[in-house]
């Protein structure tokens, strides 16, 4: 069991460094990677963005219950203001449809 799951540690390391060694030089001109740092990539991408050895209930995600009280904490007055601010934030328009022309023209 332990040289299974050595070598399965080893193949993904090793496809890591491929992909890395295939795509990043070529497209962003950034540095080949040895296959220690491929296998540290992975190590400081599970410390970051994963959690060690915790479990997980069966809610998708540990943000969505703080959200969800807050947003039922919040007045409707609120919701609006924030919806707004969302909106705002990541719907930019170029022009809004008030002032866009109809592209008639009167003659």
């Amino acid at each position: 069991m332990v040289v299974f799951g050595l070598a399965a540690i080893a193949l993904v390391g090793w496809i890591t460094m491929s992909l890395w060694n295939w795509l990043v030089p070529d497209l962003f001109h950034g540095p080949v990677l040895t296959f220690w740092q491929a296998l540290g990539l992975l190590v400081l991408s599970k410390i970051l963005f994963w959690s060690f050895g915790k479990k997980h209930s069966g809610r998708a995600g540990h943000w969505r219950p703080y959200w969800k009280d807050k947003w039922t904490a919040m007045s409707p007055e609120d919701r609006e203001r924030f919806k707004q601010k969302m909106k705002e934030k990541w719907c930019y328009r170029e022009e809004s449809p008030s002032t866009k022309d109809s592209g008639t023209t009167n003659g």
